[in-house]
Formats: C-alpha cells, sequence, structure tokens
C-alpha cells in the first residue's frame, strides 16, 4: 500500500510546492495511517491541518480506501 499512497502523494505535490511546501511519506501503517511530515511552507502555515485534513486525507482515501486517516509528524 505504501508504493500506492507514494504515487497519489507525487500526484499531489505539485500544487503543495506551487505554494512553497512539500510532504514526505514517513510511514503507512497496518491500520491504514498515512504520516507525512509537511515541509517548507507548509510546516510553519496556519492552514497546514485543514490541507492535511481536506486535501491530502480526503485525496487518499477516495483513490485508497484502505487509508483511514492522515496524520503530520515531526522528526
Amino acid at each position: 500500500m505504501k508504493e500506492r499512497v507514494q504515487a497519489v502523494l507525487d500526484e499531489i505535490r505539485p500544487g503543495l510546492q506551487q505554494d512553497g511546501g512539500d510532504c514526505e511519506l514517513v510511514e503507512v501503517t497496518e491500520e491504514g495511517i498515512v504520516k507525512l511530515r509537511l515541509t517548507g511552507a507548509c510546516a510553519g502555515c496556519p492552514m497546514s491541518q485543514m490541507t492535511l485534513k481536506m486535501g491530502i486525507e480526503a485525496t487518499l482515501k477516495e483513490r485508497i480506501p484502505e487509508v483511514h486517516s492522515v496524520e503530520s509528524v515531526t522528526l
């Protein structure tokens, strides 16, 4: 499933990069939780949680039904 998630993220990525941000796939758990690290402008943006849930998570859940949620992590 990790490869499928990465493929969808690669399609989403240009929109994030257009605004100076990006995301990095950290992990996909067996429970269907996708863990991402937001980078660039997304890392400090007050709208990042909305982007994460309404944009990235919604798209992933639509395209990959096994995805249950998306979480932001910092390392």
